[in-house]
Parts: structure tokens; C-alpha cells; sequence
């Protein structure tokens, strides 16, 4: 066992060794990076250059636009340049800057998503204060809060992982995985369970249960009005609820640990469901938001090719 001031980078086990596939794979995950960078980089300029998407919901869907590149660059760079890797090593301050840029993605995606649907209830529920309610300045309070609530999530559950001494350095995973730096430790962290759990809560079941309110709300306001009235909030609303049951499978995917689930999973799988939120959230959130809506539709067509 190596001793722990030795210790200065972490060897990522998991990749393997793919031979003559190597080129493949690494065209498929470039093209997928570049795909999710462009998509979501799009509807951003769109929605900054059209002033008529100067409103919350498109606020907010920038900023969401923004956590979804921010999640995949910090997975995609380093797993590009570990294909490149006979080594596969990754420092710790490399390593500590993955986990906190990963994890703190999760709580703003969700505390984003709560934020819409806070703005969906007033626009359906209250449509004569939405003005008022749903101001310019009070969308970017809702912003700066959305991030800082994230950092605080991640920092508050695991900044206890910066000052760990290290009797090991292989995380068989492609990427820092915090459950394993952890049990790398050369003493077993009393706060580790309790992080996990109170990471849980302040990530997930805190924003979902604003979410689930808000669409509750909506759904009962929708009941007592015209046919008309609720084809158009279900239409407006239809997409947030595929993306956050989305979100829901792959939070579930994250925090399941299949050893104590089904003993016969293959490593590979285990490996690639925790990556499902980091593989296809970032590309389902501009189709799924963005370029569904006909505002958007109608400003990337000018935009791209000089429509009117």
C-alpha cells in the first residue's frame, strides 16, 4: 500500500483497453460533445439575439442551457484525453475540480427546472400579476440563487474530500467518482453516509418537491378552466415533465449502488448508468425546450438563414 504523501494523482481503471477501436470511440464521444456544445450554445445566442425572447421563460431556459455545458465539459474533455492515455492518471486537483463541477450541475439542473416551473404556475395561475411577479431583476435573483444553492450542496455535503489523505489511487470508473475517492481515504470518513444522504435531499427530493407542487397547482387550476385554456398549459408544460422524470431515472441510476442490488451486473454497466444524466440530458434539454417551441423555431430559421 502506497503511503498516503505519495499519493498525487488517481489512476481511472475502468477504461481499459479498446485496441483498434479507440479511434471509433473517440470520434462518436467528440462528435457527441461538439454536438451538445453547439445545440445548447444555439439556443443561447438565439435567445440573447431575438429581443422578442427576452422573457423569463427563456431566461431561464438559457441558464439552463449553460448548466448542460457546463455538466458535459466537465466529463467529456477529460474523458477524451484519457482515450488518448496509456496511463489513464488524473490529478487530484483535476480530480477535485470534476467531482465539484459534476456535482454541483445535478442541484442547478433541478433547482433550474424548479425555477421554470415556478414561472409556469404564475403564467397559468396568476396571468394578470405575471408581469409583476416574474420581473427581469427578480428571474436573475432567481439565477444567482439556483447557483449559489448548488455550490452550497456540493460544498456543505463533500468539501470534507479536499482534506482526505489517500492510501490508494485506483477509481475503477472513467471518471472521479466520489463514492470511491472516498473509500480510497486511509480512514474510514464518519461523514461519508450521512453526506450522501443529506446530499439526497438538498439535491433532489428539496427541488422535486417544489417542482411536484408547482405542477400540482397548475393541474388544479387547469380542471376548473376551458378545454382551450388546458390544451395549452398541457402543451406548454409537457416538456418540463418528460425532462424532470427524465432527470428523476437518472438520479436514480447515480445514487443506486448495484452491489447490493443485483450482484450479476456487468462492470461496464455499472460504469455507464451513472453516466446516463451526463450523456443525454445535455442533448435532450435544447430539443426538448428550445427548438420544440415555434418562437424558437421561427428566430433560428432567421438567424441561420436570413428568414424573415
Amino acid at each position: 500500500m502506497e503511503n498516503s504523501s505519495e499519493i498525487v494523482s488517481f489512476v481511472l481503471a475502468a477504461y481499459g483497453n479498446t485496441g483498434e477501436l479507440k479511434y471509433l470511440y473517440l470520434s462518436i464521444i467528440l462528435l457527441w460533445y461538439l454536438s451538445i456544445c453547439v445545440a445548447n450554445t444555439l439556443l443561447i445566442v438565439v435567445i440573447h439575439v431575438d429581443r422578442r425572447l427576452h422573457e423569463p421563460m427563456y431566461i431561464l431556459l438559457c441558464n439552463l442551457c449553460v448548466n448542460e455545458i457546463n455538466v458535459s465539459t466537465s466529463l467529456y474533455p477529460l474523458l477524451l484525453s484519457q482515450m488518448f492515455s496509456d496511463s489513464h492518471e488524473v490529478t487530484l486537483p483535476w480530480c477535485f475540480l470534476q467531482m465539484c463541477c459534476m456535482y454541483t450541475s445535478g442541484p442547478a439542473e433541478l433547482c433550474s427546472l424548479a425555477a421554470m416551473a415556478y414561472d409556469r404556475y404564475i403564467a397559468i395561475c396568476h396571468p394578470l400579476r405575471y408581469n409583476v411577479l416574474m420581473n427581469t431583476k427578480r428571474v436573475f435573483v432567481m439565477i444567482l440563487l439556483v447557483w449559489i444553492y448548488a455550490f452550497l450542496s456540493f460544498f456543505l455535503s463533500y468539501s470534507f474530500i479536499f482534506s482526505l489523505k489517500f492510501c490508494g489511487n485506483i477509481i475503477d470508473n472513467v471518471y472521479c467518482d466520489h463514492r470511491l475517492v472516498i473509500k480510497l481515504s486511509c480512514s474510514v470518513s464518519v461523514h461519508s453516509n450521512i453526506s450522501e444522504i443529506f446530499f439526497a435531499i438538498v439535491s433532489i427530493f428539496i427541488p422535486f418537491s417544489l417542482i411536484s407542487i408547482s405542477y400540482m397547482k397548475i393541474l388544479a387550476i387547469c380542471q376548473k378552466t376551458s378545454k382551450e385554456h388546458k390544451q395549452k398549459a398541457v402543451t406548454t408544460c409537457t416538456p418540463q415533465i418528460v425532462s424532470v422524470s427524465n432527470l428523476f431515472v437518472a438520479c436514480i441510476f447515480f445514487f443506486m449502488d448495484f452491489k447490493f442490488l443485483i450482484s450479476e451486473v456487468p462492470n461496464e454497466v455499472r460504469v455507464i448508468l451513472p453516466l446516463y444524466l451526463l450523456i443525454c440530458q445535455p442533448m435532450l434539454t435544447p430539443f426538448m425546450y428550445g427548438f420544440n417551441l415555434p418562437k424558437i423555431r421561427e428566430s433560428c430559421k432567421k438567424l441561420l438563414f436570413n428568414r424573415k
